[in-house]
């Protein structure tokens, strides 16, 4: 998969088409906020003189929590809890990788200011990112914050990966993920996930797994299939923003790449959703069918439902080959009730629309089973 948009709040601004060589820039919360986070760096969740519980760890680049950083206190947490631990993550941005291994089950990330915009996990390696032993780190290496294990959850917390195209002319891998999430019953409630190229990689630790993630109420953006991979995905009422390039051609990129492994009946599931972009009109498709190398026998399932779909989405041909051997038409691509501008119909065969009977095997409760996100 290959990467602006104005200020974003108070901690971000992405590089636009007039000004791509600025990048993303990550800067501190101001005002009140800022004062407030000062004197109770951990909100309402307590602190180390006062901890919730003993399973509850704050996180705080500033030296008055348990850790400094969020891998530490990862690290801290005791492997297959007979119960969840939480890390409460004072303002701040925490330049890092972060790894939650297999072993790490029930774990939550909590942004101590209820604000995504406030706590930020970033770091800046790309796919084609010389390693420090040799190689490169690929696309699943490149990840600013990987989530191995099952049952994690994450609330108000910004994902992010700042690496730039127009600072690496030599390197030609662009892959830049901010999270690639693996786990069974991963939940994310009101997340920012920020990158350009790959930057939200929902998927499963292999093939026989059909891992359940759910994201609620997140902003996801990016530009070259910036939601990939082969996870059952739901994302509710999530806004997913395509960001503008300086490119001569079109699309600019598309907003989601499903890989879906064949035997999993449930893939990504938008619902409710708002697709956005400063990008000009009709210069994104709405997804690519991803067959990767590691199984060519994939059969990628998108279904976009009740979603508003803004004037960036290509509305002739909403969908394209990725591969010339694998037209999207054998996907498993669906539409069903979307408004907006980008939801018209001028090509009823280019946008595969289902029918009520359809639709209703495609739901939030159908791709979750009998999960229930604890969000």
């Amino acid at each position: 998969m290959s990467p602006q948009s104005p200020l974003f709040g108070r901690r971000r601004t992405l590089a636009g088409a007039a000004a791509a060589a600025l990048g993303l820039a990550l800067v501190p919360a101001a005002g009140a906020a800022a004062g407030a986070a000062t004197r109770h760096p951990f909100g309402p969740y307590g602190s180390p003189r006062h901890r919730r519980n003993e399973r509850t760890l704050y996180v705080d680049s500033q030296g008055r929590g348990d850790h400094p950083t969020v891998q530490a206190a990862v690290g801290a947490t005791p492997d297959a809890p007979e119960q969840g631990w939480t890390l409460v993550i004072a303002a701040g941005t925490y330049r890092e990788t972060v790894l939650v291994p297999q072993a790490k089950t029930g774990l939550t990330f909590l942004g101590a200011t209820r604000d995504a915009r406030d706590v930020v996990i970033v770091f800046d390696n790309a796919a084609g990112t010389p390693k420090p032993g040799g190689g490169t780190y690929g696309t699943s290496g490149s990840a600013t914050t990987t989530v191995q294990a099952d049952g994690f959850t994450a609330a108000h917390v910004t994902f992010a990966n700042d690496w730039l195209r127009a600072d690496h002319p030599e390197i030609t891998a662009t892959q830049a993920v901010a999270v690639k999430v693996m786990g069974d019953r991963s939940a994310f409630e009101a997340c920012h996930f920020l990158g350009h190229q790959d930057t939200l990689y929902a998927d499963t630790p292999n093939l026989a797994a059909f891992s359940r993630q759910y994201y609620r109420r997140c902003h996801i953006e990016g530009d070259v299939d910036f939601v990939f991979g082969r996870a059952t995905a739901v994302f509710d009422r999530c806004e997913l923003r395509a960001l503008t390039r300086d490119v001569s051609f079109l699309p600019y990129g598309f907003v989601f790449a499903p890989s879906t492994a064949a035997a999993n009946p449930y893939g990504y599931l938008a619902t409710r959703c708002r697709v956005t972009g400063e990008a000009p009109d009709g210069s994104y498709g709405l997804a690519r069918p991803w067959r990767p190398s590691s199984d060519p026998t994939a059969v990628p399932m998108l279904t976009v439902r009740e979603t508003w779909l803004g004037p960036v989405i290509d509305t002739t041909a909403p969908y394209v080959n990725m591969s010339s051997g694998y037209p999207w038409q054998e996907a498993r691509f669906g539409e069903y009730r979307d408004s907006g501008p980008g939801a018209a119909i001028p090509v009823p065969e280019n946008r595969p629309q289902l029918t009520p009977e359809q639709a209703a095997g495609r739901t939030i409760r159908t791709h979750l089973g009998d999960w229930r996100p604890p969000v």
